[in-house]
């Protein structure tokens, strides 16, 4: 909320003459900007939100830029449930949404050539571009719109006890609106939150298209690495994040999370995000990476390849596993059928190949008793998670909602167990250490059941060997 023009430490001072002449010729040309077309499902969630809480206020903010180092900040990337609301994309901007039913958006308006902030200023247009005007904004976003000046005295005017702040967003904002419940601090602020994560659990057709789009532009990454991974020699992960990150900035906004790319025993480790590491000739690669479209929803898709080209015998032994693991999961999908008995499906299947590989030290029915589980040594997560404007979407939801739940039509969920057998664990054959295998889908739910989004990257382990194989013999082709 702080108004103050942002300046560089290091640049010169103005002489008089020079403010004088910057002041002076410039043409105004305003935009042409029509309502957005998912402006209307935007109106609906602000209703449906303003209905659940009748009668109090409701302040939802996006949050500001944060430092990178010293007057550097990182991209901005606007609070995803602020964004589900709105629409809108800058910094900073507060939505608060009235008893009433009145809404206004407070952002931060194009400054006028009147003043120096366009060219003295780090916000200013000739650093940053061309802001909208209130008008504009309002126009293209069907929202009523105000200056970001005015939020300390609209924040003032809500009252505590009919007041609900989706928390943890904007410093700011939370210090204007301290919590007010005294046995339970921010309990009603939760219940804002848990509203608008069980809000987005179903998706839209727009939502489904905008996953569509990201998944598609995913695969092409995925394609992108494969005719840059050779068979015959090693690279780095990071050459792979950067060949997928190049495909993820050009065809979205960028990658949806930290690439995860464990060559080798680096597969082992679930977040492996350092990806310094180097693909080697006979070993496996595992790449979780997806791409973030425009209006920020994301893909996530993992996929383990042999990086010689064919898998060894055990490790399509142990792929195949994951794999009917996987299938098993994504055909028991369906309307009704709840999130944790997709997880019993999935894991089943892995504790039985584990009880294959001789592995498991109990009998499959002992190992999956919820007094045991000792299987989860070498799956170590679940089956998969929401997914949407976030990578783990709805996260805010009740238990009774999502991992207690059934699925509904229209739900978006990814189904991606793994097999992790870690460099050092001794209770397994030397053979296995080091070997880490997920693949992972994203799935939308049916009145049919269970619909692959990503399908368009193979799975099984034949088709794996053959896609890598027909992308090597092409070479990189970049957009």
């Amino acid at each position: 909320m702080n108004e103050q023009p942002r300046t560089e430490s290091h640049d010169p001072d103005y002489p008089e003459r020079l403010l004088e002449f910057m002041r002076t010729g410039w043409r105004d040309e305003p935009f042409g900007v029509p309502e957005r077309p998912e402006a209307t499902a935007h109106a609906a969630r602000r209703a449906a939100v303003s209905a659940a809480f009748a009668g109090d206020f409701l302040v939802v903010p996006t949050g500001p830029e944060r430092v990178r180092a010293n007057d550097t900040a990182y991209a901005f990337r606007p609070g995803s449930d602020f964004v589900y609301l709105t629409g809108d994309h800058e910094p900073g901007s507060v939505l608060i949404i009235r008893p009433d039913g009145e809404l206004v958006l407070y952002t931060r308006p194009r400054a006028s050539r009147d003043s120096d902030e366009f060219f003295r200023s780090r916000d200013g247009e000739l650093w940053v571009g061309r802001r909208q005007t209130l008008a504009e904004k309002a126009t293209e976003l069907g929202l009523t719109t105000a200056p970001l000046a005015d939020l300390p005295a609209a924040l003032a005017n809500c009252p505590p006890g009919r007041t609900r702040v989706l928390r943890g967003l904007d410093p700011a904002v939370d210090a204007a609106i301290l919590p007010y419940d005294v046995e339970e601090a921010g309990a009603r602020d939760r219940e804002l939150a848990t509203s608008i994560a069980e809000l987005k659990l179903i998706k839209d057709a727009w939502e489904i298209a905008q996953l569509r789009d990201a998944i598609d532009a995913t695969v092409r990454g995925f394609e992108d690495v494969a005719r840059v991974l050779p068979a015959d020699r090693g690279v780095s992960e990071r050459l792979i994040e950067g060949v997928f990150g190049l495909r993820a900035r050009h065809d979205g906004n960028g990658v949806g999370y930290s690439s995860i790319v464990g060559a080798g025993s680096n597969a082992t480790v679930l977040h492996w995000i350092r990806n310094n590491g180097t693909t080697t000739p006979g070993e496996l690669l595992l790449m979780d990476m997806g791409v973030e479209g425009p209006n920020l929803y994301t893909a996530d898709v993992t996929r383990t390849v042999p990086v010689s080209g064919t898998f060894s015998p055990l490790q399509r032994q142990v792929y195949d596993i994951v794999y009917a693991s996987q299938q098993a999961g994504i055909d028991f999908i369906k309307p009704g059928v709840k999130f944790k008995d997709v997880h019993q499906t999935c894991m089943r299947v892995l504790a039985e190949g584990l009880a294959e590989l001789g592995i498991l030290p109990v009998s499959v029915d002992e190992a999956m008793s919820s007094d045991s589980t000792v299987y989860r040594r070498w799956t170590l997560h679940g089956f998969g998670h929401m997914l949407g404007i976030d990578v783990h979407d709805c996260a805010k939801a009740r238990k009774e909602k999502y991992k207690e739940g059934e699925l509904e039509v229209g739900y978006v969920l990814t189904v991606e167990p793994g097999l992790y057998f870690q460099p050092d664990d001794d209770l397994v054959p030397a053979e296995l250490r080091g070997i880490g295998i997920r693949i992972e889908d994203d799935v939308l739910i049916t009145d049919a059941g269970a619909v692959n989004l990503s399908g368009g990257l193979p799975r099984r382990a034949d088709e794996v060997e053959t896609w890598l194989a027909s992308h090597r013999e092409l070479g990189l082709r970049l957009p």
